[in-house]
């Protein structure tokens, strides 16, 4: 059973755990959210400078966390796609620099493989096939998990993410930022069915679309500031989130439905979202299956599902070489451009 110590930097989170297989030894994490929150986003180059700063002491706590030393671990795991290239840089600078004084394999690791992972974390006894609902501030992708590290993409968003859409319509209704928490808090004041919103037509099967959902709430919100009248902000916010939980049940049920499957993991950020949580473990339970949501602490980014991921790499032989580069764009579909050609 590998000792993994993970590094985690994709976004505006530093994060660093000590992980074997999937027990999480330690797990640390240092948000930015109130230093982007002042520009109601994140800058990249200030998220760069934010790990720079932070990485080191992140990791030297997760190791005294873990009461482990640099003799118990076995390889080194970084995020090294997709996200903000700056971001990666940092961590994969620090990875790989330790990897080569303490003369431990490395293992890069794709950030939506972590995400799948971190389902693990709260259900050891979960093995594959099942489906990833896969849901954050930069994706959105229905995703079938065949095998460890054998992914098929059913479906993804045309064009707004899900977590990019609740951030938006936050920052038309002057909640701030992260607008997902702040939406999903208000939605519970407020009525779901105050405003009917377009769900988005597409002919294909599993792939959604939430830009026009999205446009519907801005014009709603300028016609009630042109026209002066009041504008209930919870049951816009609840009407929003009540189409977006529906557009993400359904697509999980067609597939579910078609495809034989009983069991969805839903993964990344909006994972924490009360409204989904709620619908989709109702209805999947009503049909005959089971919906898995990793803990609050594994559903935004952390190295703990990193070090998850990499944990069963390191078991399947893989590494990765010292010269392995980061990319802000990569699909699972080529996910083996991480690794070494001479795996075990």
């Amino acid at each position: 059973m590998p000792t993994i110590l993970a590094i985690e930097t994709s976004c505006d989170e530093s994060a660093s755990a000590v992980v074997q297989d999937r027990r999480v030894l330690s797990s640390i994490i240092s948000s930015q959210i109130v230093t982007h929150r002042i520009t109601g986003g994140i800058v990249p180059e200030v998220a760069s400078r934010e790990h720079l700063q932070t990485l080191n002491l992140v990791i030297a706590q997760a190791l005294e966390q873990a009461s482990v030393r640099w003799a118990d671990i076995d390889a080194i795991a970084v995020t090294c796609a997709p996200g903000l290239v700056g971001s990666l840089l940092m961590g994969a600078m620090v990875a790989k620099t330790l990897a080569l004084i303490h003369d431990k394999p490395l293992l890069a690791i794709h950030h939506h493989e972590g995400h799948i992972y971190s389902a693990f974390l709260s259900d050891p006894q979960l093995e594959p096939p099942f489906l990833c609902l896969l849901v954050s501030g930069g994706d959105t992708r229905l995703v079938a998990v065949e095998g460890y590290g054998q992914y098929r993409l059913l479906g993804q968003t045309r064009d707004d993410a899900v977590g990019e859409a609740y951030d938006k319509v936050a920052r038309m209704l002057n909640l701030g930022y992260p607008g997902g928490p702040a939406i999903d808090q208000l939605a519970q004041r407020g009525n779901p069915k105050a405003f009917p919103l377009p769900r988005g037509k597409l002919d294909h099967l599993y792939d959604m679309s939430f830009s026009g959902l999205k446009t519907a709430v801005l014009r709603l919100v300028e016609k009630h500031h042109a026209q002066n009248l009041p504008l209930d902000a919870a049951d816009l916010a609840a009407s929003f989130q009540r189409t977006v939980v529906e557009v993400l049940t359904d697509r999980v049920l067609r597939a579910m439905e078609s495809l034989s499957y009983d069991t969805v993991v839903v993964a990344g950020g909006v994972s924490a979202n009360q409204g989904l949580r709620k619908r989709l473990g109702v209805v999947t339970e009503q049909r005959g299956g089971r919906a898995i949501f990793p803990p609050m602490a594994y559903c935004t980014d952390n190295a703990a599902m990193i070090g998850c991921a990499a944990s069963q790499r390191y078991v399947q032989g893989y590494r990765s070489h010292l010269n392995v580069g980061v990319f802000s764009r990569l699909s699972l579909q080529a996910i083996d451009d991480l690794y070494d050609e001479s795996k075990a």
